[in-house]
């Protein structure tokens, strides 16, 4: 029916505005450094807290990566 032309924008996450996406991106760059530092300083000194805590980071990162927030 319509031309490619003129087909209208349809934003690849309705709903939610473009300042969530760019605070997720944001926080998913700082959490990979995060999860390192971490993941370096449970391997050296492990305690409950810290691999708890690493548990917890890596499963926010793994949900923001396949979209689920």
């Amino acid at each position: 029916m319509f031309n490619k032309r003129y087909q209208p924008y349809k934003p690849p996450y309705p709903g939610r505005p473009s300042w969530w996406l760019k605070c997720k991106l944001m926080f998913m760059q700082i959490l990979v450094p995060l999860i390192i530092f971490q993941l370096i300083r449970t391997l050296l000194f492990p305690t409950t807290f810290d691999v708890i805590l690493l548990t917890m980071m890596i499963v926010l990162y793994c949900s923001l990566k396949m979209k689920l927030f």
